[in-house]
């Protein structure tokens, strides 16, 4: 026991803790953080080590895989984890132990990313990427449950104002991980297929451990609900749970942008974009720099965080939109610049809407509000996706163009969103 406290007889975990949150927490709090922690960097880091719009692309493709299957990917991940999560909130309140759910959603991650590696170890063609896509089907729905949980778990465990300190650390140093991969691709030493499988090889191995420390969370049990059917009463009798979700969904372009400026790119004929490296890195130091910060200003205001955040997208759309127009897409720094912002504020929309979600929730119905608002961005995405390829027929730049118009339309409605974190 005097090996884990300090002279002063604060326990380690407390010292840490406290220099992550920037505040005195209760022993169990504090372990419970440090938890969080290494189960989310372990989660966040095999996210980037198996991106479907860089890595399994490249994959599919390296193994012969036809194109159609290649555009699946994003659809099959972004979809299957999203739409399936107001069915699982049912079964998730029927347990009094939600770190189980989330540990099995980990453990099922962990499989399919194996099941990914067998497939294009064994597999080539129509075969491996039918096999692949199976599999990411899986891993979907796996992530699925683990996202419906989350929210609920972190905030059992967790005081407001240190979640998104919580969250931020996660993401900061999983990115940290996720540019030492990006730096191997750029100088040439994880370019062959093999490199790439045991990437995601680790992945898998990564998820497994997150569930292993998931389990060991101090949890208070929840009281068990007796039946699965899911409630949708918030979605029509809570006025903020519906503009909450229109100002989320208002900022589904931050995601969607980003191959619309490798589009814009290739086009310009200014920097190869599409280079799987460059695109790693791009993202993964714009993570970096930022996911601590967004959570720290998230724990202080997470409105204010999604109004910022529409802000700097839209900014970055229209600056890339502007580059064109003014002849400077061309130079080195005009588009990786605009990218770097608009990526800037993909991770802040990503920690804002976290928190505030957590923080509007009724304590008994954030699984289900977490479901109901994930649903309902999952439909969001699809319609989304869809607007922006049929601008894209005109061009990447009309597309960016409205999907800047789009969030800026969301800070102006985030105005009307009150203040959970006071």
């Amino acid at each position: 026991m005097q090996a884990q406290q300090h002279a002063g007889g604060r326990p380690i975990a407390d010292q840490l803790f406290h220099r992550i949150s920037g505040e005195q927490t209760a022993p169990q709090e504090a372990r419970n953080g440090l938890r969080h922690i290494l189960a989310l960097t372990a989660s966040k880091l095999s996210d980037g080590l198996i991106d479907p719009k860089l890595i399994l692309s490249w994959l599919l493709t390296s193994l012969g895989a036809p194109a159609v299957l290649v555009g699946l990917l994003v659809p099959i991940r972004e979809a299957g984890a999203l739409l399936p999560q107001i069915l699982l909130s049912g079964w998730l309140r029927q347990l009094r132990y939600r770190k189980r759910f989330w540990a099995a959603g980990a453990v099922g991650q962990g499989v399919s990313a194996g099941l990914i590696v067998l497939a294009a170890l064994l597999l080539t063609g129509w075969a491996a990427g039918l096999a692949i896509c199976a599999a990411l089907a899986a891993l979907a729905l796996s992530r699925a449950a683990c996202s419906v949980s989350y929210k609920d778990v972190l905030g059992k465990t967790i005081a407001k104002s240190r979640r998104g300190s919580v969250t931020g650390a996660a993401g900061s140093v999983s990115a940290a991980g996720v540019i030492g991969l990006g730096l191997l691709l750029v100088t040439g030493v994880l370019r062959s297929e093999v490199a790439v499988v045991m990437a995601i090889a680790l992945a898998a191995c990564l998820w497994l451990a997150a569930a292993a420390v998931m389990l060991r969370l101090e949890e208070e049990p929840s009281d068990a609900e007796d039946t699965a059917r899911p409630d949708l009463s918030p979605l029509w009798q809570d006025r903020q749970l519906q503009l909450f979700i229109l100002v989320r969904g208002l900022l589904v372009p931050t995601a969607l942008a980003p191959p619309y400026f490798v589009l814009l790119a290739a086009r310009e004929g200014s920097l190869k974009l599409e280079g799987l490296g460059v695109l790693v890195l791009v993202s993964a130091l714009a993570s970096f720099v930022s996911s601590y910060v967004w959570g720290r200003l998230a724990d202080r205001s997470s409105r204010k965080v999604l109004m910022l955040t529409g802000l700097l997208g839209a900014a970055s759309m229209l600056g890339a939109v502007g580059a064109v127009w003014l002849g400077l897409a061309q130079t080195v720094w005009a588009l990786p610049a605009t990218l770097f912002v608009l990526m800037l504020a993909y991770h802040g929309v990503r920690q804002g809407r976290s928190i505030y979600l957590v923080d509007m929730s009724p304590p008994e119905h954030r699984a289900t509000y977490a479901a109901l608002a994930n649903t309902a961005i999952g439909t969001l995405l699809l319609v989304a996706g869809g607007l922006g390829g049929l601008a894209a027929l005109i061009g990447p730049s009309a597309a960016l163009f409205a999907f800047a118009v789009l969030c800026l339309g969301a800070s102006v409605a985030a105005l009307w969103l009150r203040e959970v974190e006071q």
